[in-house]
């Protein structure tokens, strides 16, 4: 009777911290990113993809494919990554010529010496990419948004494929303050 007292506690412990930590696995959303290491695809219609974006050109898509990648080195806070993101944004930006704007910006984040100037150097460079992506996109969408909190509460917009918030300005501060601002398709 002695072992059973001891015996039904135990249990009673070891089952609520089992039903806790599943309730916290549900609690998480799944998330589903692009990364620069991720290949462009061919479908079925020839068009290179990026996730659910299907490109006109193949030069624009290894363009967001690379911009993707910077956006979640920053979303990461990555400075390193972010860096390396950036240098290859810039050789895909010279295989289909830009602005100088552009190439400007995407320099910035390469030779920033931490993150914030990296994340400074981004509002420029989504405007840039945004501006190349008109035209571009033969099907699905990249989804503009918006943090209105961003640089002291001016805001700042960055691009996406996916409708997931994935803040690039704050990281896991505040990964999830943002909002659909637009959808480009």
């Amino acid at each position: 009777m002695m072992k059973l007292n001891y015996f039904i506690p135990a249990l009673l412990l070891l089952f609520a911290f089992t039903s806790c930590k599943n309730d916290a696995k549900k609690d998480t959303p799944e998330t589903v990113e692009v990364t620069s290491g991720d290949a462009v695809t061919q479908p079925d219609t020839k068009k290179p993809t990026i996730g659910e974006v299907a490109f006109n050109d193949p030069n624009m898509a290894v363009v967001f494919r690379e911009y993707i990648g910077l956006k979640d080195a920053l979303v990461g806070t990555n400075a390193a990554q972010a860096g390396a993101s950036a240098s290859r944004l810039m050789t895909a930006f010279a295989n289909i010529g830009v602005e100088d704007a552009a190439l400007k910006a995407a320099q910035s984040i390469v030779e920033a010496s931490n993150i914030e100037e990296q994340r400074t150097a981004f509002v420029p460079l989504t405007s840039a990419v945004e501006t190349m992506l008109e035209g571009e996109i033969a099907s699905g969408t990249v989804y503009k948004q918006f943090c209105p909190m961003a640089f002291n509460n001016t805001g700042a917009s960055w691009l996406s494929g996916s409708s997931d918030i994935q803040n690039p300005y704050f990281g896991d501060k505040m990964l999830r303050c943002g909002r659909i601002e637009a959808k480009i398709e």
